[in-house]
């Protein structure tokens, strides 16, 4: 084997070793999961935990694209395209999974709607319909269904479902669940039936949208794609045409078209994203006053 083939190997062996010291010392700091009742991982466990599985990748495109191109500007772009690929080109995922939270809403308003009619109370018909509820909103529903079990006022516990769900939509729905509880008034299933058709409204709405960016989403990945091949089959089959970006002046010539790049990636992210309503009802600060002392 000759001495650049050693060289080679090498550096994608000492890669290898980065990436997965990296993977192991990443899993070091997320906590595990403790035996807790009602307890879960926090957004920032999931986020290392996430970032831990696509460190390795990112560093093994950064070696690939440099053993390719001998271009440190295209491999540090590489990696970091490979990194943040998912926040950049993932909305597919995070808008089903919001379409389902909002299906499973709707789904259970009308439940409870029904169950309501019935003259069943609300600390009744919730747990009821809990568990029957969409696979996507069931944790927050059974947890719900949890506190009123253990005796936690109505209107503390649903103010807490609806900062567990974070969602403007669960806000109507959980705002007139709250004022039915404490004034105990009639046309709780009137309100119900027209915030269950509110969330079919929207929910159709959101699917159209979605299915009206699919083409557009795929049309961005492929040029992507289409780019980042071209790149690098010129890199490997026509050197001579690429060679002046292998100067320092090439390089930063290469920085600033990949910085055009990288600003298109990101406002057509930005486009693709879908902007919901903010929401109206937050509760945080009275909870914990609630709970503890407060009214005697």
């Amino acid at each position: 084997m000759t001495a650049p083939s050693l060289d080679l190997l090498l550096i994608v062996l000492i890669g290898a070793v980065v990436g997965g010291g990296l993977l192991i010392f990443v899993w070091a700091l997320v906590p595990q999961a403790e035996p807790e009742v009602m307890s879960g991982p926090s957004k920032l466990a999931n986020g290392l935990k996430t970032a831990g599985t696509r460190i390795p990748i990112a560093v093994g495109t950064t070696l690939l694209t440099l053993l390719i191109t001998r271009w440190p500007v295209a491999a540090a772009a590489c990696g970091a395209l490979a990194f943040a690929f998912p926040a950049l080109f993932g909305g597919a995922a995070h808008e089903a999974r919001a379409i389902a939270r909002l299906e499973g809403l709707a789904a259970w308003t009308e439940s409870l709607r029904d169950t309501v009619a019935g003259a069943v109370g609300l600390e009744q018909a919730i747990p009821a319909t809990a568990y029957a509820a969409s696979p996507a909103i069931s944790t927050e529903l059974t947890a719900l269904a949890d506190r009123l079990r253990v005796r936690v006022p109505l209107p503390q516990a649903l103010q807490k479902f609806a900062d567990e769900m974070n969602d403007s939509s669960v806000d109507l729905i959980v705002a007139s669940l709250i004022l039915n509880s404490r004034l105990r008034g009639p046309g709780l299933r009137d309100v119900l039936g027209s915030l269950s058709e509110s969330a079919r409204a929207a929910l159709d709405m959101r699917q159209r949208v979605s299915a009206g960016r699919r083409s557009t989403r795929r049309s961005v990945q492929i040029v992507m794609v289409v780019t980042v091949a071209v790149v690098l089959g010129l890199a490997l089959f026509n050197r001579k045409y690429v060679a002046p970006y292998s100067t320092p002046l090439g390089q930063v010539v290469l920085l600033l078209i990949l910085g055009l790049f990288a600003a298109g990636f990101l406002w057509l992210r930005r486009l693709a994203s879908f902007e919901v309503p903010e929401r109206f009802l937050h509760a945080r600060d009275r909870l914990p006053a609630a709970d503890g002392g407060g009214r005697r």
